[in-house]
């Protein structure tokens, strides 16, 4: 296991918010090499005791309430001020680091291709590896390119391409469900699944982010990564071994077989739109064309749905429904399994069963159809609802941890990211030409009309 951590951009918030509260909570479960030593290297012209002073903050803000694992996070300690894009900075700033490093690039993605170059030039101690989080690239054309880049200076086994969803207690239990289950693993196919929805609805408007997201917009921030990968678990074959490899071959063969979405498709079959002004709970919200930093003219989304269909024996003919927004009505982060209808029942029609796998809360649900309370032999639906126990180490937490013993199971493979792209580039570019025209919808709303394969009410 690599002992030192390297984290570019060690003053911002993806650092402070995630990276640090998951290397305390690494070391309160013992799950940390000891020592360990985390260097953060940034513009700011820090020392030492001020970029300490920085993460104790951070930790108290998130609730970090272990004082020992703190202490011990903080004590391993180190900063070099550097600009992340001289190569000779970077360099320096490296240069006390002689054993196997991890270089965490938690940047904005602008900065992934001189900071790859300027790790290339550093010549890393043989066996260090990097991390790169999402966006990898803007397109299919800028995402070959990012791969071509990195792979000059490491082997694919020592890039981990990062998607916290992949971390996350529900989307990690998909695969048990699927496959430890006789109950679902003889019922998820075509035969027996109408629809699935993957859908992540947030009440957030903009918060202050408009320089990253007015340039990438809904179906780039959520879709192509988070909600694909979602997708992928969803619907890829039982791996014949535990290895990543195996894995992220399956996930692979699902991109593969998405059907790519004509310009007409894309009219029927997607919807954007972005918010006006108006109200969540009790604040106000201005229209996103207003908000600090929007340039109206790119016509950003903040809200897209694309419905996909995965063109193989298991699936075909079975629409898949990726849906985000931000400003809405309601917080509603959830996997839907729509079941058909039984077949025949002597007890009347009864509704579709419905799985529920509620990815904010942590929850699983399933609606069944029972025999009605009054002793009518008529069906009556009622919800099976399991909280599931918390999650020990965040999200972030498991990914690092992967990332320090080297298991590549949870990161995205270079032939997967260049696949999601594919699935999505045909949207973007029909989008660009006005296919599927943008909508408005309030702030504060359930969001929009849906288009031809609407999802399902809650």
């Amino acid at each position: 296991m690599i002992r030192s951590i390297a984290i570019f951009g060690a003053t911002g918030d993806l650092a402070g918010r995630y990276l640090m509260p998951a290397l305390t909570a690494l070391l309160q479960a013992g799950l940390l090499p000891t020592p360990v030593r985390v260097l953060g290297i940034a513009r700011e012209e820090w020392d030492w005791a001020r970029f300490c002073r920085h993460t104790a903050e951070w930790l108290q803000s998130c609730g970090v309430a272990d004082t020992k694992a703190r202490d011990q996070l903080l004590s391993s300690l180190d900063y070099r001020a550097a600009d992340v894009t001289d190569r000779r900075q970077v360099a320096a700033a490296l240069a006390p680091l002689d054993e196997p490093v991890v270089a965490y690039l938690a940047l904005p993605s602008a900065l992934f291709a001189p900071v790859i170059e300027a790790l290339g030039a550093a010549s890393l101690p043989k066996g260090s590896r990097i991390v790169v989080e999402k966006p990898f690239g803007e397109d299919l054309t800028s995402a070959k390119a990012l791969n071509r880049l990195v792979h000059e200076f490491f082997p694919e086994d020592a890039v981990f391409r990062i998607d916290h969803f992949l971390g996350m207690q529900t989307v990690q239990g998909i695969p048990g469900l699927r496959f430890g289950n006789r109950l679902f693993e003889t019922a998820w196919s075509r035969d027996h699944v109408e629809r699935i929805d993957v859908i992540w609805d947030e009440m957030i408007a903009l918060e202050g982010r408009a320089s990253y997201y007015d340039r990438s917009g809904a179906l780039r921030d959520m879709i192509q990564n988070h909600l694909l990968q979602v997708l992928c678990l969803l619907a890829m074959e039982p791996p014949s071994s535990p290895s990543a490899d195996d894995w992220r071959s399956r996930k692979v063969e699902v991109l593969r077989a998405v059907t790519s979405l004509s310009a007409d498709e894309v009219d029927r079959r997607t919807v954007r739109a972005r918010y006006a002004a108006g109200r969540i709970e009790n604040r106000e919200t201005p229209a996103y064309v207003d908000e600090p930093g929007v340039e109206s003219q790119r016509g950003t989304e903040t809200f897209a749905q694309v419905a996909l269909r995965i063109e193989n024996r298991r699936w075909a003919g079975v629409p898949f429904v990726l849906r985000t927004g931000k400003a809405l009505a309601m917080e509603r982060q959830e996997v839907v399994v729509h079941f058909k209808a039984a077949s025949q029942s002597l007890l009347g029609a009864g509704a579709g069963n419905r799985l529920r796998l509620q990815l904010g809360s942590d929850r699983v649900a399933m609606d069944l159809n029972l025999i009605h309370a009054d002793g009518r032999f008529e069906l009556q639906p009622v919800e099976v609802d399991v909280k599931m126990a918390p999650q020990p180490i965040p999200a972030y937490g498991l990914l690092l941890r992967d990332v320090l013993k080297g298991d590549l199971s949870l990161a995205v493979r270079d032939d997967e990211v260049e696949e999601s792209w594919r699935v999505v580039e045909p949207v973007l570019e029909a989008w660009a030409e006005g296919k599927s025209p943008l909508k408005e919808y309030a702030a504060g709303s359930e969001g929009p009309a849906m288009g031809e394969e609407p999802i399902a009410d809650s």
